[in-house]
């Protein structure tokens, strides 16, 4: 049986993501990728019209899909009863890490890409956006506690931004070095064991 071979397009994507991968988004040329794989400019733009469009290919539906599953998570908690939310708020965001793990390992070069690569674009400041979702339902997560009798003691912005950066950064860093899934399954639940009883302790609530 005859082995298909990559279509144009196919092709063009691997060689991208050679490209972008060694050079990044703003070193990588066009040219170097389209010379690569013997094609002519004008044949090339018949498929993207430019360097941007092509990386947006590559990692615009995965940017989209984290953000998408991390603001849907928020979005399902705040949702719930109050007097639910502190129970249920380690199974919410520990499914939802989960989700993104798996997703990002199934979509792996292309993640890291994303995470590596992305510095000129859009899609620079995933982990701004997910920090500035994170921070907002950390303040309405702290209202809850107010009205529940339980309130939390008042965060300096600067370290709220900082630990929760922090945390963002530390979760893709099992994404960056690509090890075994399960013992990347096994460093986020320590991770998450790390972070949840600190996180307790600064609200008040360990």
């Amino acid at each position: 049986m005859t082995e298909q071979q990559p279509t144009t397009l196919e092709r063009i994507h691997l060689a991208a993501r050679a490209e972008f991968r060694e050079k990044g988004f703003p070193s990588a040329s066009l040219r170097s990728i389209v010379k690569s794989l013997g094609m002519t400019t004008g044949a090339f733009y018949g498929y993207y019209p430019s360097k941007e469009a092509l990386y947006e290919a590559l990692v615009g539906p995965h940017y989209d899909y984290l953000i998408r599953r991390f603001r849907q998570a928020q979005s399902e908690f705040a949702h719930l009863p109050h007097h639910r939310q502190p129970d249920e708020l380690g199974s919410f965001s520990g499914g939802c890490m989960f989700d993104m793990l798996h997703y990002a390992y199934a979509h792996l070069e292309e993640c890291q890409l994303l995470l590596t690569a992305s510095e000129g674009t859009r899609f620079a400041g995933l982990v701004d956006e997910m920090v500035e979702i994170e921070v907002t339902a950390t303040h309405d997560y702290m209202a809850v506690l107010g009205e529940l009798g339980r309130p939390a003691p008042r965060l300096d912005r600067r370290l709220e931004h900082i630990l929760i950066t922090g945390m963002f950064r530390t979760f893709f860093e099992l994404i960056l070095h690509a090890m075994p899934l399960e013992e990347a399954e096994n460093y986020l639940r320590q991770m998450r064991d790390f972070y949840t009883a600190g996180w307790l302790e600064v609200m008040g609530q360990s």
